[in-house]
């Protein structure tokens, strides 16, 4: 059994994590050293509510930066997410990048090619805490 709500702290070197029902929100750095001990909780957790999951779940995506073993993570995690036939169907995936950083614009179009979902990328003007709060804090 999981917890209805995932809610990890950012740090300086990872990612705030937001799981609610209807809403999977990862924004921050994720620079982390051993990403597989960071993302494997939420992994279990959307391996969890697989069978309970709901229709239009949004999953938000806002990075300043990620590292080489972060993105491979996320590939996981979008991976997992497109294997349950109700997100396929009707979940939608936004990818926010920071004006000017083609780096994460491009890696936006990488994991939009490798699911099957609604996926949009999404410019913003800057990639800073009050830009992720005022994300969260939107009705979903």
């Amino acid at each position: 059994m999981v917890p209805e709500r995932l809610d990890i702290k950012p740090t300086k070197r990872s990612p705030r994590v937001l799981f609610e029902p209807g809403r999977l929100s990862v924004m921050g750095r994720s620079i982390i050293e051993n990403p597989s001990v960071f993302y494997e909780p939420a992994l279990r957790w959307i391996s969890g509510m697989a069978d309970t999951w709901m229709a239009n779940t949004k999953i938000e995506l806002c990075f300043e930066y990620v590292n080489t073993g972060s993105i491979k993570w996320l590939y996981l995690l979008l991976r997992r997410l497109a294997e349950i036939s109700e997100f396929a169907c009707n979940g939608s995936i936004t990818w926010y990048y920071e004006r000017g950083d083609y780096d994460m614009c491009e890696l936006g179009y990488i994991l939009k090619s490798l699911v099957e979902c609604p996926f949009q990328i999404v410019e913003i003007n800057e990639m800073n805490e009050e830009n992720y709060e005022n994300l969260l804090a939107r009705e979903i």
